[in-house]
């Protein structure tokens, strides 16, 4: 096999003179900017005038010198890993291919087009917006999508994103900006060669137990002459053979395999994640003709829905071990997909394990993720919950359109299938509910806006990709896969899966009640379903990511920058509604953006717990959302930069193996749970501690604890008035500790007042350096009550803990470790340039 890598193009403006260095793969937003041709997109007010790029055609142009040899193939590819999106490709000035799917790879064979010396080629990308424009004006009616922030582009109400198979947020979104890309967004290659390739291994997983794993391997060929040989499979140390014959063309070969005693894949939390490779080789006369491999680990991953006395439940079972899923919601982490490097993946997903996670759903307004983000999902033990790429629009279904979705899933769950990370395949976000769900004439409710002729057009074509297409892709190409046409939805048949919005005691569940229906964070205590896939609060990143798009001028609640960094409408002004009810008032406006983390982390704790304390009801919580595509106000625990916010700590924490959870019921008794993840019995103590506010023990008590394996359970209850001792509440607060051969297991503070009645006073935060076991860790006391502790280094890195509150007289030691480079997580370093304040720097002084 011949093989040359596309990369040295060039680029312009279709109809400009002047050609212009480009990089591929990449983007004509990201080439205009290596060129210096516009401004830096995510700053200040910067996309707003940038929305001129999707309305140009764009051309990228390189050549390729070919010697004789290359004549003798028997065969040469054209291969596009993927091109974005409307695209027409010349060789020496001969069309070969037109593309219309961002979201597949694109193969021709292109032999007979090329000639020995210098070999032209081009590719014209065509403006998505003069593409899908006159379909909208043919089709004679808009289609939902309200998240198409078509008014940025100046289209008004001309929302074009659903007739475009291209990462709907590129469209915008309430979290991301409006930049529609184009250009080669993935590997370009041209292949020849004489001989039989193979052209994908896949190992179907028949039957996994402890004893033995039943395979096959599926095997795809692609011949340019009949071919006899032996087919060869080897992993760990075994391999397998047996005689084939090829044809010319293209053909799929089968052989079964069993393994005794596999090592299984287990995710996070419950074992390791153990990885196989197979090689699979075409042998002839003992020599290897073609060979290619698959990582997988060997798994049964199922979604159970199983009546019971509460309804239908909705779990997933690993190996047969059920599994309470603990993670959150994906999204790309930029809006220029070919930024992204193996190192920022690598820090979101090592984030995610170092936050105890099992579990992230790829959303279905993104993209099929790169080979990158699954390797390392497979690597650190994280199930994934995959969306197709279809989110909160309708689509139409003229057979050209239905075409294109039927190759685009084909292609991606051929491409996706081997990794054990796959957990489920979902038809799509929200699509469901949004068309059904109405209520109070407000809300989503679609389908009241048309007539029942298009009604019924629309929901035909509805039918057909996601009753049909979608999940005959999934039991074809993955079988033995578990596929959820939308999420949420409640049942699979008839008129019961209206309403999937409410919750509802069977199906998948996405909780906006707080937030968007502004109601208080204690409803997250009562509105619990069987899963929770989606729910969220916002807050801003923190001061040095703001600076990165703003200025001094800028640093208003609603100046004309923020505002543009807040893609949820009024979202600034509702962090505020909430701050008012449940934190101090901020001193200024870089108060409020700490304040505003404080606030969102402790919104997703009190939910988090919730959702854990009602385990086995409950089974899973994904939160809205891990990251974020650009510097802006969003629902993200980890923002652009990768930097932690207040939340991703609080997640740490709320999702270890072993939680405990305090809450007060009717005003009257304080109840205190423990969840247990654990696959075996915990014997422990829980010690709770009566403090008054100047460090002084008042009282404790001490309560043996046994848990059973995975399970949740209440392990103390008492009175208020009791626990208080007499005293005022704003006075004293709880210490609880669960704790396990010495260790602490799980510890918690609880305050007898709202967090915006506890007295502040500004604390001396005292620093001292103890270095233990070979590496720096540092001591950190308080000479009184220190609310909302923050630490802070002048490098990229995490803390082993942030954001906590110390009680005087106690001490805490906390590490810190650099963002990792190199394949590494992080790496144990001095934090330079250490800086620590608490919530009292940053409340209105009036309040001290």
């Amino acid at each position: 096999m011949k093989q040359i890598n596309l990369t040295n193009w060039k680029f312009r403006a279709c109809g400009a003179e002047e050609w212009l260095a480009a990089t591929v793969p990449g983007s004509v937003h990201t080439d205009l900017l290596k060129n210096e041709m516009i401004p830096q997109p995510f700053y200040g007010k910067n996309e707003h005038e940038l929305q001129w790029i999707d309305k140009q055609d764009w051309e990228y142009s390189t050549v390729i010198h070919l010697e004789e040899e290359w004549q003798n193939l028997a065969s040469t590819e054209l291969i596009f890993e993927g091109l974005d999106t409307y695209a027409d490709v010349y060789i020496n000035d001969v069309h070969i291919l037109s593309a219309d799917n961002m979201f597949r790879a694109w193969k021709v064979n292109v032999k007979e087009w090329l000639q020995t010396g210098d070999n032209h080629i081009r590719v014209e990308f065509r403006s998505v917006v003069k593409e899908d424009l006159p379909k909208l004006a043919q089709l004679g009616y808009a289609l939902p999508a309200p998240n198409d922030q078509s008014e940025l582009g100046g289209l008004e109400e001309q929302r074009i994103s659903v007739f475009a198979r291209k990462a709907p947020y590129h469209y915008g979104w309430d979290w991301g900006p409006r930049f529609l890309t184009s250009g080669i967004w993935r590997q370009a290659v041209l292949e020849g060669r004489n001989a039989a390739v193979i052209t994908d291994v896949y190992i179907r997983q028949n039957k996994i137990g402890k004893e033995e794993a039943r395979l096959t391997a599926v095997i795809e060929v692609e011949a340019p002459i009949v071919w006899q040989g032996l087919l060869r499979i080897t992993a760990d140390g075994q391999d397998w053979m047996q005689a084939v014959s090829l044809k010319v063309g293209m053909q799929t070969l089968n052989i079964d395999l069993v393994i005794d005693d596999p090592r299984l894949w287990w995710c996070r939390g419950l074992g390791e994640p153990n990885l196989y490779t197979f090689q699979a080789e075409l042998v002839q006369d003992g020599t290897v003709v073609a060979s290619a491999s698959a990582q997988t680990g060997l798994r049964e991953i199922k979604l159970l829905r199983e009546k019971d006395k509460r309804g239908t439940s909705f779990a997933f079972a690993l190996n047969g071990v059920p599994v309470f899923a603990k993670g959150a919601n994906h999204i790309p982490n930029d809006s220029f997909i070919t930024e992204m490097t193996e190192e920022r993946y690598r820090h979101e997903i090592a984030t995610a394990a170092e936050s105890n996670m099992n579990m992230l759903r790829v959303w279905g307004g993104g993209i099929y993720e790169e080979e990158v983000f699954y390797r390392l999902c497979d690597e650190y033990g994280l199930l994934v919950w995959q969306d197709f790429m279809f989110a909160c629009s309708m689509y139409p279904g003229d057979e050209h359109f239905l075409e294109s979705v039927r190759e685009e899933a084909e292609y991606n769950v051929k491409r996706l299938r081997n990794h054990p990370s796959i957990a489920l395949w979902c038809g799509n976000n929200e699509i469901d509910s949004a068309w059904s769900h109405y209520e109070d004439n407000k809300g989503w409710g679609w389908k009241e806006g048309y007539t029942t002729e298009i009604r019924e057009v629309l929901w035909a074509s509805y039918q057909e990709i996601f009753h049909r297409i979608l999940p005959e892709a999934v039991a074809s190409f993955h079988p033995g896969m578990d596929y959820w046409p939308s999420s949420p939805l409640r049942n699979l048949t008839g008129d019961e899966h209206q309403h999937a919005t409410q919750v509802a005691d069977d199906g998948d569940i996405h909780y906006w009640g707080v937030w968007h229906a502004k109601e208080p964070f204690e409803n997250y205590n009562v509105k619990v379903g069987r899963f929770m896939s989606e729910y969220g609060f916002q807050s801003f990143p923190e001061l040095k990511s703001v600076l990165s798009y703003a200025q001094e001028e800028d640093m208003e609640l609603t100046s004309d920058v923020m505002m543009a960094h807040q893609k949820n409408g009024s979202g600034n002004l509702l962090i505020k509604e909430y701050m008012d009810m449940y934190l101090p008032q901020p001193k200024d406006f870089r108060a409020f953006l700490y304040m505003s983390q404080i606030l969102q982390a402790e919104a997703m704790r009190i939910a988090i717990e919730s959702h854990r304390r009602n385990k086995p009801y409950c089974m899973g919580t994904l939160y809205w959302q891990m990251n974020d595509c650009w510097p802006v106000a969003s629902w993200a625990g980890m923002d652009y930069y990768g930097r932690w916010k207040a939340l991703q700590y609080t997640v740490r924490k709320s999702y270890k193996d072993v939680l405990l959870s305090v809450i007060e019921e009717d005003g009257e008794r304080l109840d205190v749970h423990a969840v247990s993840d654990l696959q075996s019995v915990l014997h422990s103590e829980l010690v709770i501690a009566l403090y008054h506010v100047d460090g002084s023990l008042l009282r404790e008590w001490f309560s043996q604890v046994n848990l059973v394996a995975d399970s949740a359970a209440m392990i103390f209850s008492a009175p208020l008035h009791e626990l208080m001792d007499g005293h005022e509440p704003g006075q004293v607060l709880l210490s609880l500790r669960l704790l396990a051969d010495g260790k602490i297991l799980d510890s918690k503070e609880h305050y007898f007042v709202p967090a915006k009645e506890i007295s502040l006073i500004r604390p001396v935060i005292t620093i001292v350096e103890t270095p233990e076991s070979g590496e720096f860790s540092f001591t950190v006391t308080s000479d009184v009550l220190a609310r909302g502790v923050y630490l802070t280094a002048e490098e990229e890195g995490i803390f082993s803990d942030n954001f906590f509150d110390l009680l005087p007289g106690q001490s805490k030691t906390i590490s810190f470790s650099l963002r990792g480079t190199d394949g590494r997580d992080w790496v144990p370093a001095v934090p330079k340039g250490l800086e620590v304040q608490s919530m009292a720097d940053f409340v209105d002084e009036s309040l001290l």
